[in-house]
């Protein structure tokens, strides 16, 4: 299993990529808006009208000053080369400046995601690795 990290600093290709994810069959994708060290510094984020302890309205309102952060997590690397290459189609050569930054790491354990394709049995688990960590 792998867990696929994508910073997009281009809002105006979430649609189209979250969709393109979709068709590569991803099956659940989660989206955090993101804020890096240049854009921190370049779009003075914190400013003086800014709540302490900013809500989802807050963010909104600043949207211009941050990204998205996609991620997601995926049975195999064969699904890993179908994101990837489904991003580089939408956004472009990621190896151009300021076309994101797409990362995958692999995972060893997960716990608490329901399988999506198939029905468990009585005797299957329920999820896609649940391993007992007692078991080897």
């Amino acid at each position: 299993m792998y867990w696929i990290f994508f910073v997009l600093p281009k809002l105006e290709y979430l649609n189209d990529l979250m969709a393109a994810w979709q068709e590569a069959g991803v099956t659940g994708i989660t989206i955090l808006p993101s804020l890096g060290m240049v854009g921190w510094q370049a779009k003075n984020a914190l400013r003086e009208d800014m709540p302490l302890f900013p809500g989802v309205e807050d963010f909104r309102e600043h949207k211009e000053a941050t990204n998205r952060t996609m991620f997601t997590l995926v049975e195999n690397e064969e699904l890993v080369d179908k994101v990837v290459a489904a991003t580089q189609r939408v956004v472009g050569d990621l190896n151009q400046p300021y076309s994101g930054v797409l990362a995958v790491i692999p995972v060893a354990r997960v716990y608490g995601i329901k399988q999506h394709n198939s029905k468990p049995s009585a005797n299957s688990p329920t999820t896609t690795t649940d391993n007992d960590p007692g078991q080897s």
